[in-house]
């Protein structure tokens, strides 16, 4: 197959490059190598994968060169769209650029696939990484205090895809007008279309900050002795991913596109694979025998105390499900900081 990532030099599509790399298949990454860490994961994965990585430069916002694109669409058989601003913190500081790149960007990556299509016939999978922030704040469901950690008073499954959209802060109005796009040019021009709102996703080559990756930041911090700053009590649960599992949900959702194209499936890690702040900062403490440096601030906007997603309607409609647990997956992460510290250090000095 010619597997082509918008925003493949990114940590997920790094990851997804890799894999399909491996299973022998063509693989274009099309990204502006404006994110931190970019040009080292390009880098890599052309010395891994000469023969099977390409590259491409472009911006989706760009609207006179997305031609390229249009291009590369031609013979693709999946397209993964991953380019993104990422960070919720960044979109209330400059909204209009948070809008532009999420919102507008997969605008033009989906008018461009439509011209594809009518063109050449081609109709490839595109598969979207939506959020678990078009769910918002998520204030009406109760939640108890469990003393060191949060949990839903009566979700034991957690947020399934019935929930109403409720986009909180700029990153989650940009992130769900992208998400409904995605999901209405199924419906209005049949392209094979599927929204997958992930969780958070954590794994090797993800070069976290304060703003986003906090797993791989906490991480990276403790093998460096960076200070790092909790917002809030660090009693917040997330159900986490490990990024392997992520990838393989990718490529099943993309095996079964007959039954997938047109809908919205949740992709975390589930009620089984959850984490608090104070889990984690334990957990990376033990393993290296070396406590942080904490500093802690008041919440910030939009941070939910809990959020875990019901992921049985992946389970259900192509069989998806975790697989890595939260241990398993943070000694992972661990382990390759270590082995990577020499090229990771520059970009947190």
């Amino acid at each position: 197959m010619k597997i082509l990532i918008i925003g493949g030099a990114g940590f997920i599509g790094t990851n997804a490059a890799e894999f399909y790399a491996k299973q022998g298949n063509k693989v274009v990454i099309y990204d502006n190598l404006s994110r931190k860490g970019t040009q080292a994961n390009l880098k890599y994965l052309q010395t891994k994968y000469p023969e099977k990585i390409y590259f491409v430069q472009g911006d989706i916002t760009e609207v006179n060169t997305l031609h390229k694109l249009e291009s590369l669409m031609e013979d693709s058989n999946l397209i993964l769209h991953l380019a993104a601003q990422v960070a919720v913190t960044t979109s209330i500081t400059d909204p209009r650029e948070d809008f532009r790149i999420n919102a507008f960007g997969t605008f033009n990556v989906l008018e461009s696939l439509r011209k594809t299509k009518e063109k050449t016939g081609n109709n490839p999978t595109l598969i979207y990484s939506s959020t678990n922030k078009v769910y918002g704040s998520m204030e009406d469901l109760g939640v108890v205090d469990n003393g060191d950690e949060y949990a839903y008073e009566n979700l034991p499954t957690g947020i399934t895809e019935d929930r109403l959209l409720d986009f909180h802060s700029p990153y989650g109005c940009s992130k769900g007008c992208a998400d409904q796009y995605v999901r209405d040019y199924n419906r209005i021009f049949k392209l094979k279309t599927v929204v997958l709102r992930q969780s958070c996703i954590y794994g090797k080559r993800q070069f976290g900050v304060e703003d986003q990756g906090w797993v791989a930041w906490f991480t990276i911090a403790n093998n460096l002795n960076k200070p790092i700053t909790i917002y809030g009590d660090g009693k917040q649960v997330r159900d986490v991913l490990w990024v392997e599992d992520l990838i393989k949900a990718y490529d099943m959702a993309h095996q079964n596109i007959e039954t997938t194209a047109g809908q919205c499936y949740n992709v975390g890690g589930g009620p089984n694979n959850t984490m608090s702040l104070l889990y984690l900062i334990d957990h990376i403490e033990t393993e290296n025998n070396n406590k942080f440096d904490k500093r802690w601030d008041t919440w910030r906007p939009g941070d939910q105390k809990i959020c875990v997603m019901d992921v049985s309607k992946a389970k259900r409609d192509f069989g998806w499900e975790p697989t890595i647990s939260p241990k398993e997956g943070v000694s992972r992460l661990n382990t390759w900081v270590r082995e990577n510290i020499e090229e990771i250090t520059p970009f947190f000095n």
